[in-house]
């Protein structure tokens, strides 16, 4: 196994450090011209500072786990100090295995880092293959950052990040991954329809999933609304079917991912 690209074994002091360079990174980042560019500049700004290199960038799908609009080059970006082969072997397993509503819940936990999340989540069940695949690769911890819905930007270390990162810090890394996904989203030419049919929810569709969301039962949500069960039955197929979802679990989860729904 090797590595593409080196680690910056500069002097790693945290914030004192990392806060003017996230200010230098901002000012210039409208310069870059290409994603690998814009990486690139992100990863000076971490491994100068922390033991914390990055990972890459994905546009997310308009569907949870539709890896076949996942593509490199166009939709999803790799540092070049990404362990050689991980992607590739990442991508397969998760075609596979890949579930949204565990990688959803994952990220509503995206302030922890990857052993954090592994640590809180196990008791229920979480899949652990991407963990193992990480470690594999010399990947012992990492942190994500999504991006107003749409980008998610990640860091990974070969050290376990818990008493590394404090809060102010993890601070600073998501304002510098908002900025790098803000330059992204300027560079790269995505379809203005990916990330689902946002607006196309009728407002009674939405109104189903807002109380399906709170885990409430056809019937409750048939009697708050003053509506049939079959009604509230077609309501969600409906929805599932505008969402992309094979069923109202990951209808709700989508609308949630989209903000569609609070």
């Amino acid at each position: 196994m090797t590595i593409r690209g080196s680690t910056d074994h500069a002097p790693r002091t945290g914030i004192p450090d990392l806060q003017p360079r996230l200010v230098d990174y901002a000012g210039l980042v409208d310069e870059l011209r290409s994603p690998k560019e814009v990486l690139n500049e992100l990863h000076g700004v971490t491994t100068r500072s922390l033991p914390l290199s990055v990972l890459g960038a994905v546009c997310l799908p308009i569907k949870s786990g539709d890896w076949e609009s996942v593509q490199l080059g166009k939709s999803a970006f790799l540092h070049d100090n990404v362990p050689e082969g991980w992607w590739e072997e990442y991508e397969a397993l998760a075609r596979g295995k890949f579930r949204p509503a565990l990688f959803l819940a994952g990220f509503s936990m995206a302030s922890h880092t990857w052993t954090e999340v592994r640590r809180l989540m196990q008791p229920i069940g979480i899949d652990k293959w991407s963990y193992e695949l990480c470690l594999k690769y010399g990947m012992r911890d990492g942190l994500m950052c999504p991006v107003g819905g749409r980008w998610v930007v990640g860091f990974w270390s070969r050290k376990e990040l818990s008493n590394v990162l404090t809060q102010p810090i993890r601070l600073l890394l998501f304002a510098a991954a908002s900025i790098a996904a803000l330059r992204l989203e300027q560079l790269v030419d995505l379809d203005s329809n990916r990330f689902g049919p946002r607006g196309q929810l009728t407002p009674r569709e939405l109104a189903v999933l807002r109380l399906a969301s709170t885990g409430a039962q056809s019937s409750e949500v048939a009697k708050a609304l003053d509506i049939g069960g079959e009604t509230v039955r077609s309501h969600l197929k409906k929805a599932q079917t505008k969402l992309g979802a094979r069923n109202r679990t990951q209808a709700v989860a989508e609308a949630l991912r989209q903000k569609l729904i609070p």
